[in-house]
C-alpha cells in the first residue's frame, strides 16, 4: 500500500512527495465527499468503528497511510471516536527511515493527536530469525501494535491497505497455489484479543483516489523508493502485471480480484459453520482419530475441510496435496511434519505424534538459511547456502532451490515412510524409499539417508537434482543451494 517506512509489505506505496497548492473551499468538498463517504460506509458494513473507540492510525508516512488518518479526522466526530497516530521505524533506511518518523510526528502535531512510536532493528532481527526483510518488518511491527492494545492505551489500529493491496494478495496467493481461504486475502479486521482489533478501512478505496484526495487537500506524503523495486515480486505485481491486465483483459480487474476475496471470506464463513457441525460426528479429539466410514458419506469439498480442521485442531497446517493423499488412502502410514505422521487402521484415520514411531537412528534438525549444521548420525555436515547473480554461474541450475519457494524453516532429517520427492526430467514423484531401492542402497545408510523439508514438503534429497518445479526462475533474487559434506567415511 504505501511507500514509506514500512517497506514492501500491503502498507507500501507512494508516489513522489505529493501536495502542491492548497485546494479552494469548494474543490476540498466536491474532491473529497466520494472517498470519505465510501470509507464511512465500509467502516459501518464491517463494523469496524464505534463511539467511544481509541483508535491508533498507523502512519508510515507514505500516501495511504497520510490519506487514512486525513479521512478518519473528517470522520471522527461522526463515528465518535478518539484518535492517536503510531508509527514503527524499521531503521532499514538510515536517515530517510528517520526522516519518515519525522514527518510523521510532525503531521501528529499539527493535528494535536497523541504520538506513539517505536523502533527496530528489522535486518538484524531479520538475519537471527532466518526471515525475509519483509516478514520480519511486518512481524515487529505487528508485535509494537499488539504490545500498544495490550497495554490498553488503544482498543483500535487501523491501517491503510487498500483495494489494490487487496487485488495483489489475491493475484500473489493464486499464482502460488491456494484455495478459498486464500482467496479470503486481506480481512477488513484481525482479532488481537476479545476487546482489540486492527482494522483496514480502505479495503474498499483505489489507491490512485486517495493520492487524489490528498492533492486536493494539499497534504504531502513521504516516498519510499524500494517500492519501485522490481526484484520484490509484490512490486512487479503492481507495477507490471496488473497493469497490463488492465490494458489487455479487464480494465476493472483490481476491483474484481478484490471482489473474489469478498466472496471468498462469505464462503469461509459458511464452510467453518458447516465444518464446526460435521466435525464433531466424525472426530474423537481424545484418540486424535477421524472415522473413515462416516467421513465418507460427506461430499468431497467437506472432506476436504473436515481432514483439514482435524489437523489444524494439532496445530498442523496441511497442504492441499497432503489432504488429497490422506483421502486416496493408498499409503498405511504418511509423514505429515516433523511431528506428526497419520496412520490407517482399519476404519480409521489416526493423527500420530511422529516420536511415537520413531526408531533408533532416527534424526531431525533445523537448518539455518544460510547456514549448516552437523549430523552425527551420519558424520555428515549439511549446509545451506544463499546464491545471487553471478554467482549461480558456477552451480549446476538444477541442484539450485529458488528461495522464494522455500519457507522461513528448514528441516534436515533422515526420509520417513511415506516420504515422496519428484526429482527433474521424471513423470511422476516417487517414494523416497523406491529412489533410494534403485540406487542399490541398503541397510543403515539406506535408513539415515538425509533430505530437507520445507514446511511439510521434502525439497532435497541428497544425491539427487531438485524438483524442476522449485528450480530458480530467471527473474529469481536469489537461489539456495544444498550439500552434504561429509566428516569421515560413511
Amino acid at each position: 500500500m504505501e511507500a514509506s517506512a514500512y517497506p514492501l509489505m500491503p502498507e507500501e506505496n507512494g508516489t513522489e512527495c505529493g501536495g502542491g497548492a492548497p485546494a479552494t473551499r469548494s474543490a476540498y468538498y466536491g474532491g473529497v465527499q466520494r472517498p470519505a463517504q465510501n470509507v464511512l460506509a465500509y467502516i459501518r458494513k464491517h463494523g469496524l468503528l464505534k463511539a467511544g473507540d481509541r483508535v491508533g492510525v498507523a502512519v508510515s508516512g507514505g500516501a495511504d497511510s497520510v490519506a487514512l488518518l486525513r479521512l478518519l479526522l473528517e470522520l471522527r466526530s461522526e463515528i465518535g471516536v478518539v484518535l492517536s497516530v503510531v508509527h514503527f521505524n524499521h531503521q532499514l533506511r538510515g536517515a530517510a527511515s528517520d526522516q519518515d518518523e519525522e514527518f510523521v510526528t510532525q503531521l501528529a502535531g499539527e493535528h494535536q493527536l497523541e504520538f506513539h512510536r517505536g523502533s527496530g532493528d528489522v535486518a538484524d532481527f531479520a538475519a537471527q530469525e532466518h526471515l525475509s526483510l519483509e516478514a520480519a518488518a511486518r512481524k515487529m511491527r505487528y508485535q509494537f501494535f499488539r504490545r500498544l492494545l495490550s497495554e490498553d492505551r488503544l482498543n483500535r489500529i487501523a491501517t491503510g491497505h487498500t483495494l489494490d493491496d487487496q487485488a495483489e494478495t489475491v493475484l500473489l496467493r493464486v499464482t502460488r497455489g491456494t484455495g478459498s481461504r486464500g482467496l479470503a486475502g486481506i480481512y477488513p479486521q484481525l482479532r488481537v484479543d476479545s476487546q482489540s482489533t486492527i482494522v483496514r478501512p480502505l479495503l474498499a478505496t483505489r489507491r490512485k483516489d486517495l493520492e487524489t484526495y490528498l492533492t486536493e487537500l494539499g497534504q504531502a506524503w513521504r516516498d519510499d523508493a524500494s517500492n519501485r523495486d522490481l526484484r520484490h515480486r509484490r512490486n512487479r505485481v503492481r507495477h507490471g502485471i496488473l497493469p497490463r491486465l488492465e490494458r489487455n483483459l479487464n480494465p476493472r480487474v483490481r476491483e474484481a480480484l478484490a471482489e473474489t476475496a469478498e466472496i471468498a471470506r462469505a464462503e469461509e464463513n459458511y464452510w467453518e459453520n458447516e465444518v464446526s457441525r460435521a466435525l464433531p460426528q466424525v472426530w474423537n479429539a481424545a484418540l486424535r482419530a477421524l472415522d473413515l466410514s462416516r467421513l465418507a458419506d460427506f461430499p468431497l469439498a467437506l472432506r476436504r475441510r473436515i481432514v483439514r480442521a482435524a489437523a489444524e485442531s494439532l496445530g498442523l497446517r496441511l497442504e492441499f496435496r497432503q489432504v488429497e493423499e490422506i483421502l486416496a488412502g493408498g499409503a498405511k502410514s504418511q509423514m505429515l511434519s516433523e511431528k506428526w505422521l497419520v496412520a490407517r487402521r482399519k476404519h480409521e484415520l489416526r493423527f500420530e505424534a511422529s516420536d511415537s514411531v520413531s526408531e533408533p537412528g532416527d534424526y531431525a534438525y533445523p537448518l539455518p538459511l544460510p547456514g549448516c549444521v552437523e549430523i552425527p548420525q551420519i558424520r555428515a555436515r549439511v549446509e545451506a547456502v544463499l546464491v545471487s547473480g553471478n554467482a549461480a554461474q558456477g552451480y549446476n541450475p538444477e541442484q539450485l532451490l529458488d528461495r522464494v519457494c522455500l519457507g522461513d524453516e528448514l528441516i534436515v532429517r533422515n526420509w520417513r515412510p511415506g516420504d515422496r520427492f519428484w526429482p527433474p526430467h521424471t513423470r511422476r514423484p516417487k517414494k523416497i524409499k523406491e529412489l533410494l531401492q534403485e540406487r542399490r542402497l541398503t541397510g543403515a545408510e539406506r535408513k539415515t539417508w538425509p533430505v530437507v523439508a520445507s514446511a511439510a514438503e521434502v525439497v532435497w534429497v541428497s544425491g539427487f537434482d531438485v524438483p524442476a518445479r522449485l528450480q530458480p526462475r530467471k527473474e529469481a533474487e536469489a537461489a539456495v543451494a544444498i550439500r552434504e559434506v561429509r566428516l569421515s567415511g560413511r
